[in-house]
């Protein structure tokens, strides 16, 4: 198999560091960009001695120009407390951050890939989400810069793909936890699991009874490899996420349980917007991507990435 240059942007943060691992075991170089806003140079920091592995400090609102065979784009901050800490920038990343790597792509003939987000279903009226569905988003609320952001940059690929005859992919991200996850970065798993790990309360939005699909870091892995490396044809979007529901209590339970911890469940008021349900129809993935679909369910995957966060924890 011959060696690819792979662009990733986006590459220290919590999903790429996964994928600049995989995509060099498979015998490829990567180019690893971030401006660290949200990744981490620890996520990386063991892949620093492959020679064919190369760190640049780039913020993707600005142009980039490398010969590159394949653009995964993952550079945007993906949690709420991250996103609305400056939205004008969220927004600018997705938006801009889509023209320069098209525009990239364009010029050198690369096949580029937007990780989109299921965000881009608002809080759905339709249930499961198929990836037919429009979506139900306020398009002048909190959450706007990113659910808006990712949407615009959904249409720039695909105008830069009619237009201008760019080869593109669009996935959607559903919940995605593991391993290199930040802290605090205010998703539910990793909230839930530095509380109970410290033994503090564990905070629920609502009366925790609204439903999240929780996929393990390494099938999300698995399907967007396979999306890349699917025919030409297939444009997208695909649903990448696991279809099994849980309520937010649920959740909790689980990992107190797991832990051994005696952190007790409260509740606050749920945020504006915060959708209320969120489940995805992956038969589009299992059809076209090798009969894609997630293995790692829960409780195993919550095992894992529990560990790393005693771990994290315990050295900090």
């Amino acid at each position: 198999m011959k060696m690819k240059r792979i662009l990733i942007t986006g590459g220290a943060g919590f999903v790429g560091s996964h994928l600049c691992k995989r995509l060099l075991n498979e015998g490829n170089e990567v180019i690893c960009l971030d401006n660290y806003f949200t990744g981490a140079k620890s996520n990386i920091i063991e892949l620093i001695d492959n020679p064919y592995f190369e760190i640049v400090r780039h913020d993707i609102t600005e142009s980039y120009y490398a010969e590159v065979d394949e653009i995964y784009n993952l550079a945007c901050p993906a949690s709420p407390v991250h996103y609305q800490y400056n939205p004008i920038k969220t927004i600018k990343t997705s938006v801009m951050g889509a023209i320069n790597v098209l525009g990239l792509a364009k010029r050198v003939n690369a096949k580029v890939l937007q990780a989109s987000t299921s965000e881009v279903y608002g809080d759905p009226l339709v249930h499961p989400q198929t990836e037919s569905y429009w979506g139900h988003v306020n398009p002048i609320g909190i959450r706007s810069c990113y659910d808006e952001g990712k949407r615009c940059a959904e249409t720039l690929f695909m105008d830069y793909h009619n237009q201008n005859k760019v080869a593109i992919k669009i996935i959607r991200i559903f919940n995605t936890y593991g391993p290199n996850m930040n802290p605090v970065d205010g998703r539910v798993v990793s909230n839930f699991i530095v509380q109970a790990l410290q033994g503090k309360d564990i905070t629920i939005f609502g009366d925790g009874l609204q439903t999240r699909s929780f996929q393990y870091i390494d099938d999300l892995i698995e399907g967007m490899t396979r999306m890349m490396a699917s025919s030409l044809e297939f444009l997208g979007p695909v649903n990448l996420g696991n279809p099994n529901e849980f309520t937010m209590l649920e959740l909790a339970e689980a990992i107190i349980e797991l832990i051994g911890s005696k952190s007790k469940i409260i509740h606050l008021d749920l945020p504006q917007d915060d959708p209320k349900q969120r489940k995805p129809d992956i038969s589009l993935a299992n059809n076209k991507l090798d009969g894609w679909q997630p293995k790692i369910q829960l409780r195993e995957g919550l095992v894992t990435t529990i560990n790393y966060f005693d771990k994290l924890l315990l050295n900090s």
